[in-house]
């Protein structure tokens, strides 16, 4: 029988601690990080997406980062199989990937392996015509009598998974979420250690809002209008990250930069519970509180963890 590859994983909310501990932990098994965000794949967008500064990487290799243009497309297919490819290289090296990151479909695409069919669905141009006639609230009204599960899952605002959800079950008349459930029951083709960090919900709102007042004193707004002169638009799927697409309404005068500051916090904070809330029903990993952790101290624990499992993460790190 082929002995399963090693695959660590350090998931969970934004601005739990994954950055930090991601490091620290590689630094200790010979691993190598693969980003599992959706946004940070995208050059010039350093502030808003937190991504790591390479005085940060501590020489340990990150993949996944800084590799398209904000106007390229990206997505689970192109994420998974980038990561296919990264994960090999780090084989080859007799080293550990690390996959690290908050983008919790992403993650489940590599995991599961799951298939993704190039299809352009016939019901496309006529779920845009409804968009366009009757507002993005009537799509998303359509997906919750449809798929209720799968549409309490994501924000009414992404536009771009919603459709994708209504169309799947309108042309194989399934619901996402079960297929989700379904692609879970497949076993896995690696050896996983799954750790999901975590903190006490008000501590952790507290570190968002920190996060976003460091964001603009580190230059956030600066990087925004860099971004906008470019002209890179909000319809771009890059753009409607949160940190950018609410500078949007500031700079066309229809909030304040305060306002704009504020709105970032709160829409962090309901991603944040919506991300728990994904790795609480579409993962099965160990559960970390990082509460008053260092990244060292969360990394010792992780360690520890590998140490007493049985898997192939053994023969190839030094634990």
């Amino acid at each position: 029988m082929e002995v399963k590859k090693p695959l660590i994983i350090i998931a969970g909310p934004t601005a739990c601690g994954k950055t930090a501990a991601s490091v620290a932990l590689a630094k200790k098994i010979n691993g190598e990080i693969i980003s599992g965000d959706s946004m940070q794949v995208y050059r010039h967008m350093d502030i808003g997406t937190a991504k790591i500064m390479p005085s940060e990487m501590q020489g340990v290799s990150h993949y996944m980062i800084d590799i398209l243009e904000p106007d390229e497309e990206f997505n689970a297919m192109l994420f998974q199989k980038m990561a296919k490819q990264y994960m090999s290289e780090i084989y080859y090296k007799n080293h550990i990937p690390i996959l690290a990151g908050g983008t919790g479909f992403y993650i489940n695409a590599l995991v599961y392996d799951n298939n993704f069919m190039e299809t352009k669905f016939p019901v496309r141009a006529q779920l845009e015509q409804e968009r366009k006639t009757f507002g993005d609230m009537y799509i998303y009204e359509r997906l919750k009598e449809c798929d209720p599960q799968y549409a309490a899952s994501i924000h009414p605002n992404n536009m771009k998974r919603v459709m994708r959800a209504l169309e799947y079950f309108l042309q194989t008349g399934k619901k996402l979420s079960v297929s989700n459930i379904e692609a879970h029951e497949k076993e896995t083709p690696y050896d996983i250690a799954f750790f999901v960090l975590n903190m006490d919900r008000e501590k952790l709102y507290k570190r968002i809002d920190m996060r976003v007042e460091k964001m603009f004193s580190d230059g956030l707004l600066e990087e925004f209008r860099i971004l906008y002169e470019r002209g890179y638009n909000e319809n771009l799927v890059s753009m409607q990250a949160i940190g950018y697409k609410e500078l949007f309404l500031y700079i066309r005068g229809e909030i304040s930069l305060e306002e704009a500051k504020e709105k970032i916090k709160a829409d962090t904070r309901h991603f944040a519970k919506r991300q728990i809330t994904w790795f609480k029903h579409q993962c099965d990993g160990i559960w970390i509180d990082t509460d008053g952790m260092t990244g060292d101290e969360v990394a010792d624990k992780l360690y520890g963890i590998l140490k007493e499992k049985k898997t192939a993460i053994q023969a190839l790190g030094d634990i």
